[in-house]
């Protein structure tokens, strides 16, 4: 037969009440929740750094094709993913400048020195749009006078999302890259 002492331990230990059961639940529900917000964050971060990536292969691309025909003036053309020809005019000239970098406030910038490049996957016509570039370039003659010209050019190159702001939480920002070029 039980004593009293043993009845006592057995009634104290008999189970999880509900209020540990609630406890247990609610840690467990913000925990989950911490977790989903970690990775949607994660997602949105891994989306816009591909975003950033294309922007600034792009406006490499632009420089390598000014670079490539400037010396002797002349142009080159950049096909995109809808199949539109851009013509990249390398004359000294272009795209407004605000500092250093390309002013895309601009609203009507010179032809042949801009161009909306689309983006597409895969990048045929038939392709889902992913988006359309913004991509801008200014060309300047450094160092040149009336008495001594030069074939040294300063070229700027920038590129931004189209509506990258407008109601996007995670937005890629504009690149801007600044090169010299000639000799």
């Amino acid at each position: 037969m039980p004593n009293e002492s043993t009845r006592r331990t057995q009634q104290n230990q008999s189970g999880i009440t509900l209020v540990e059961v609630m406890l247990a639940t609610i840690i467990l529900v913000i925990g989950s929740l911490s977790i989903a917000a970690l990775v949607s964050t994660a997602i949105a971060t891994n989306n816009r750094n591909k975003l950033d990536s294309t922007g600034t292969m792009l406006t490499q691309s632009v420089i390598e094709l000014v670079k490539s025909t400037i010396i002797g003036s002349g142009t080159s053309s950049l096909v995109d993913c809808t199949g539109t020809t851009w013509t990249i005019d390398t004359a000294p000239g272009g795209a407004a400048l605000s500092g250093s970098n390309i002013d895309f406030s601009e609203t009507s910038p010179p032809v042949d020195y801009h161009m909306n490049y689309m983006v597409r996957s895969p990048c045929t016509s038939l392709g889902a749009e992913i988006t359309t570039y913004d991509v801008r370039w200014h060309i300047e003659n450094v160092g040149a006078s009336a008495s001594t010209p030069t074939n040294t050019f300063l070229i700027t190159v920038g590129a931004r999302m189209q509506h990258h702001s407008e109601g996007n939480l995670f937005y890629s920002l504009p690149v801007t890259f600044r090169v010299m070029a000639g000799n």
